[in-house]
């Protein structure tokens, strides 16, 4: 069941919480048998949707429905502002400090569009971002394919931008992109401060801020600032609603009133406007009431399991490991061992047969500047891990390491 992390990762392949769960070159009857394993689990520790069945997820749509909207309301049509979909972008809008957002199908969609209308506004087709960002890893180079832009990076470094970064840069650039947390790097984020000189820095050089903010939610623990305090740094943020918020698919672009209303334009061009797309909308909804109150418990939850996988994996003596990072910025992180993918989710999949319990997902095997033999994993830390104690998760991390030949 080995997969290649550095892959084009498509919005399809990732989870509800945000974790991938890609089908990509696994076997269908070994990765059937995964799922399963999953979905019998009674504890499950690193959380994610691909267990479900599409009556499960109904059903919790439906369970979800009456507290979230008015269900006697007309079903959207293409968006319309006075339906569903105009009432969670004002609701978007509104939770991030902005004075518009607007939905988009995809993330994806929502980035190119939010890049091209910077660029026309600044004059500028050259964009500063990291090269583990999403719009470089993620997006099938969706910038310079689909929207005639140019990357340039600051640092190679797996870490966001510094300001002397921003300031060394030999050429000039119209638009600086700030994935936060950066995923590929770990979910990791800069420190508060360090993230306002940034911005800073890419002002003193003329140019505009925006926030890949797919995970943004989940930033303000970190920070210890609001959502708006966060958002409204930059000049336009793009979040996801089945990152984090547990929504069916969608996401929104927020910024001001004028670059929003180009922004519905192009989205039209894009083709972003869907006939009726009410069903990801109630479930965002339902994310934003449920699940966005819950980050900052997942959040802190997430350090203690972090700290209990180092103690299980020292105590099972494990002979290399590594958490990262070893506090996590989030409610998600990684963890790399020194053993097959293969190996490592088989012996997952026997776990949670045995023992009805899920310790982690899927692991992947990355390719690139690393030595062989590593795979990784992605922990997201969520409501079914909050039962879970640190001598419960070292106890699982001893069962789990004993299937491993």
């Amino acid at each position: 069941m080995t997969r290649d992390a550095r892959k084009p990762d498509t919005e399809a392949e990732e989870t509800g919480t945000g974790e991938t769960e890609s089908t990509e070159g696994t076997d269908t009857v070994e990765r059937a048998r995964l799922i399963a394993a999953w979905h019998g689990s009674e504890r499950v520790l690193a959380s994610g949707r691909a267990a479900e069945t599409l009556r499960e997820r109904l059903a919790r749509l439906t369970a979800d429905a009456p507290a979230t909207y008015d269900l006697d309301d007309w079903a959207d049509s293409y968006g319309n502002d006075n339906g569903i979909v105009g009432a969670l972008e004002r609701r978007t809008a509104e939770t991030l400090g902005m004075e518009a957002a607007a939905f988009f199908p995809t993330g994806t969609m929502a980035q190119q569009v939010a890049l091209r209308c910077w660029a026309g506004r600044m004059g500028s087709t050259a964009v500063a971002a990291h090269p583990l960002s999403h719009l470089e890893v993620h997006e099938r180079a969706a910038y310079a394919q689909v929207s005639g832009l140019r990357m340039v990076h600051p640092t190679r470094a797996p870490r966001l931008p510094t300001p002397e970064e921003i300031y060394d840069l030999e050429e000039p650039f119209g638009t600086l992109a700030l994935e936060l947390p950066l995923r590929d790097a770990g979910f990791v984020l800069p420190e508060w401060e360090e993230l306002k000189a940034t911005v800073a820095a890419a002002r003193d050089r003329d140019a505009v801020i925006h926030f890949d903010g797919a995970r943004l939610w989940e930033c303000g623990p970190h920070f210890g600032r609001s959502l708006p305090e966060i958002a409204t740094l930059a000049d336009s943020v793009y979040v996801s609603f089945y990152k984090s918020l547990d929504g069916l698919s969608g996401a929104a672009l927020a910024g001001p009133e004028n670059v929003i209303e180009e922004a519905r334009a192009w989205r039209h061009r894009y083709g972003g406007q869907l006939f009726q797309q009410w069903p990801a909308a109630l479930s965002a909804l339902a994310g934003l009431d449920r699940e966005l109150p819950r980050l900052p418990r997942y959040a802190a939850h997430a350090k203690v399991v972090a700290q209990a996988l180092a103690d299980g994996l020292a105590e099972a003596g494990v002979p290399w490991f590594r958490i990262h990072p070893e506090v996590p910025h989030t409610h998600q992180f990684q963890v790399w061992l020194p053993v097959p993918a293969d190996t490592l989710n088989e012996a997952g999949a026997r776990h949670a047969e045995k023992t009805r319990t899920t310790l982690f997902r899927e692991w992947f095997t990355p390719t690139g500047a690393i030595p062989p033999g590593l795979s990784m994993t992605e922990v997201t830390v969520a409501t079914s891990a909050l039962k879970w104690t640190p001598e419960d998760v070292r106890t699982a991390v001893t069962e789990w390491w004993r299937l491993i030949p």
